[in-house]
């Protein structure tokens, strides 16, 4: 693939990433006209595609190719991803905020609990993976 650096990334021309996924330039175009692929441009406004972008392709092109979605669709789903990837992100961050806020609690709450007709653990936040369904499980 033909590259270029542009702020020390690496990035390729569209005749590069077309020729190396199979697929016409045109196509390169269509998506970046759909909204789906937003290339760098270079001073000459050559389009340039950095690996997140090339990621970015690959996801497309299995939805497209592999899966038969339509363009329209793509666009549900990468939309969805980004979505899941920002709700994800606030949930981390909520945990870490949980975290502190639990190693950082005052003396007296300590005191509470140690006296605590119930005693209480310190809880460590962890995500949990839903559980799978047992396959003797017949109530599903």
């Amino acid at each position: 693939m033909e590259r270029s650096k542009k702020k020390g990334k690496a990035a390729y021309m569209i005749s590069a990433v077309a020729e190396s996924y199979g697929i016409h330039p045109q196509t390169l175009r269509l998506y970046e006209r759909e909204g789906l692929l937003k290339p760098s441009r270079s001073e000459g406004n050559t389009r340039l595609y950095t690996e997140e972008d090339l990621e970015r392709l690959e996801v497309i092109l299995n939805l497209t190719r592999d899966l038969g979605v339509n363009l329209a669709g793509v666009e549900v789903v990468l939309n969805m991803r980004r979505r899941m990837e920002d709700m994800q992100k606030e949930l981390h961050e909520f945990i870490e905020y949980i975290e502190r806020e639990i190693a950082t609690r005052s003396p007296e709450l300590d005191q509470r609990i140690q006296h605590a007709l119930v005693k209480v653990t310190p809880p460590r936040v962890v995500l949990a993976h839903p559980a799978k369904p047992d396959k003797t499980d017949r109530s599903l």
